[in-house]
């Protein structure tokens, strides 16, 4: 058998003009040109802001989740806390520490990054921003927005990787910060 082998390259943009530049939702459309010289003029991109996401560890070892109704997903889920990083934020930490803080009253002085990945490179622009925050603790009541209604889990450290295998915890953001947050705590 003979494996033919393609190098990737990457593709040209030959136009681009945003067909959708709304407050929550930003929607790009692209001429490109492949590198075999097929032009598609009409490939979609989500232009999204960065998104951070949190591990939050008490000092207890219980690890704080969030659950909220999510309308695109039409369910309530159980997720870490975290969200879009503002425009006005260049410091993604930042922008973790705001949001733990916003969604459960939380914060700490010991945030570790442990990861910068991308979600949906196909067709969404945004990163995500992976932190594992320890000894945590209960500064403030939550600061939520209008449109939000968030409930505050404790879980046992020890419990989180049955909730991820048992499918309540099922957003993917989630579920990869869960396992890469265990791995490094050793459990």
């Amino acid at each position: 058998m003979n494996i033919e082998k393609h190098t990737p390259q990457p593709w040209k943009t030959l136009k681009s003009e945003m067909v959708v530049n709304e407050k929550w939702y930003k929607l790009r459309r692209d001429e490109v040109e492949l590198p075999n010289g097929v032009v598609l003029d009409d490939y979609y991109v989500s232009v999204r802001p960065n998104v951070v996401l949190t591990f939050p560890l008490t000092e207890d070892n219980h690890v704080l989740f969030v659950r909220q109704y999510k309308h695109a997903g039409n369910e309530i889920f159980i997720e870490l806390p975290g969200g879009v990083i503002d425009d006005h934020e260049d410091v993604p930490e930042e922008a973790a520490k705001r949001e733990l803080l916003e969604e459960t009253g939380y914060t700490t002085d010991d945030m570790e990054p442990l990861l910068e990945a991308i979600d949906n490179p196909t067709k969404d622009t945004n990163k995500l921003y992976f932190y594992l925050a320890r000894n945590v603790r209960q500064v403030a009541e939550q600061d939520l927005d209008a449109i939000e209604s968030i409930e505050v889990l404790k879980v046992p450290l020890g419990e989180v990787e049955q909730m991820i295998m048992s499918g309540q915890v099922n957003v993917s953001g989630s579920i990869a910060l869960c396992l890469l947050a265990l791995r490094k705590l050793g459990v």
